[in-house]
């Protein structure tokens, strides 16, 4: 089951166009913000880096499906990483939601 999941996800991201991704990462970002006011404080990179960080989630959904093993380990290295910028654990479950609701 997984495999079809993987399948339609990639026929999904292939068949947008730049402007609907573009859409698609702002959309994370508004809702988010919605959601966890306090994590505007901790987003002030560029537009692009935002678009970067957002980019690189929709591509983890992908790995995720392709090498779940080796994603557990990264998205805990990534969570520990932002622990140690003095991110607010709080922040990470709307942000992910908002992400998989986005998605």
């Amino acid at each position: 089951r997984p495999r079809e999941w993987l399948r339609a996800l990639r026929l999904m991201l292939e068949e947008l166009d730049e402007v609907t991704k573009h859409q698609i990462r702002m959309r994370i970002y508004a809702k988010f913000f919605v959601v966890a006011q306090a994590g505007q404080d901790y987003f002030k990179q560029s537009d692009t880096r935002l678009h970067f960080i957002a980019e690189r989630i929709i591509m983890m959904t992908v790995e995720l499906f392709e090498n779940p093993h080796r994603m557990v380990d990264d998205i805990s290295a990534l969570g520990l990483r932002h622990v140690g910028y003095g991110i607010p654990t709080e922040l990470f479950n709307p942000f992910v939601s908002v992400s998989v609701e986005v998605l």
